[in-house]
């Protein structure tokens, strides 16, 4: 897989606004994912589209999950 800077720019720039629009979410984010998730957390999501129901999923980490999240936190520049 080749590196496009480009890209990552992009990326980068596309960050920054959402940090800037949704500042509780990356605290949240950085307060509850920061410190680790130990296998066995349960994560839990709920989307409330206007005018319909809400819906909520959930998810038990695995180790698998785990593995994955460490390799794209070596991915970073």
């Amino acid at each position: 897989m080749a590196f496009n800077p480009g890209a990552m720019m992009q990326m980068m720039d596309a960050f920054k606004r959402f940090q800037n629009n949704h500042p509780k979410v990356v605290s949240y984010v950085k307060a509850v994912f920061g410190p680790g998730l130990p296998e066995g957390t349960v994560l839990e999501i709920t989307c409330t589209k206007p005018g319909e129901e809400p819906v909520t999923t959930n998810m038990k980490i695995t180790k698998d999950d785990l593995d994955l999240i460490q390799s794209l936190k070596e991915m970073r520049p």
